[in-house]
């Protein structure tokens, strides 16, 4: 086997609320295998700062100012990327929020808000983009960003479970309907990672993080940099008949039921 089955130059990778958290940290790792890299954020000035870290790293990425939501906004500035800088070879479904909030107290604007940004925005980005793959017959990568709540439920948190489960069969049947024309739809389901949104959990004695460093088998929080290798794999040739999975970067933590608390 070559390593050249996981080289990225020549392609170009969309990956959208890049500008901060995993999805940066996956932007970086495909940047490192080669791909051209291209952003997009709702926030000017979160855009701005991240193509400076970007560039600080030594990483020429362009970024784009739309909201995944806005289908017109989607449809012109996918055709403003192909124009400017090249067409999308791979697309990551990053761009995603979470509302912890009790069913219960949970308003229904604010369940349909979680659903349409986690699970509307992707179909919304895959069936603008894949129609350019389909016509210049070159294929194409497609990774949706799922979650452990695609398979599992937790309190608080029913759209986000909702939506990711939802996105866990879109993207089923993106590979459903696109394999034939050598597209792969995958996804990647994170774990519990150390991010900056993650950081006041993560402090040593707080519930939440005594129970995540319990619950993973791998006894800590994953590192950003972790889902890099799932990434590349994903949006290189090296899975090129793997299509419809989804790959949990976890820590093993959909491996296990658990452990007793006293162990």
């Amino acid at each position: 086997m070559s390593l050249s089955l996981f080289d990225l130059n020549g392609k170009t990778a969309l990956i959208t609320g890049a500008t901060h958290g995993l999805g940066m940290a996956i932007a970086k790792g495909l940047a490192a295998a080669g791909a051209g890299i291209v952003i997009n954020g709702r926030f000017p000035g979160k855009l701005e700062a991240a193509l400076k870290e970007f560039s600080a790293c030594g990483i020429s990425a362009t970024g784009y100012l739309f909201d995944v939501t806005d289908e017109k906004a989607v449809i012109d500035n996918l055709t403003r990327i192909e124009k400017e800088v090249a067409p999308i070879d791979i697309l990551v479904n990053n761009a995603g929020i979470i509302k912890r909030i009790p069913m219960v107290e949970m308003e229904v604007e604010e369940f349909r808000q979680v659903i349409d940004i986690d699970l509307v925005g992707p179909f919304i980005m895959a069936k603008h983009l894949v129609r350019s793959m389909i016509a210049r017959k070159s294929g194409g990568k497609i990774i949706n960003m799922c979650s452990m709540m695609s398979e599992l439920g937790r309190n608080t948190v029913s759209a986000y479970a909702a939506a990711k489960g939802g996105l866990k069969m879109l993207t089923r049947n993106m590979a459903t309907e696109w394999a034939s024309y050598n597209i792969q739809a995958n996804g990647i389901g994170p774990g519990y990672f150390a991010t900056a949104q993650t950081a006041p959990i993560r402090v040593d004695g707080h519930p939440f993080n005594e129970f995540i460093i319990h619950r993973t088998p791998a006894g800590r929080w994953g590192e950003p940099e972790e889902l890099q290798g799932a990434a590349i794999f994903l949006a290189s040739a090296a899975s090129d008949f793997v299509n419809g999975h989804i790959l949990y970067v976890d820590g093993g933590i959909l491996a296990t039921i658990g452990k007793p608390a006293n162990e």
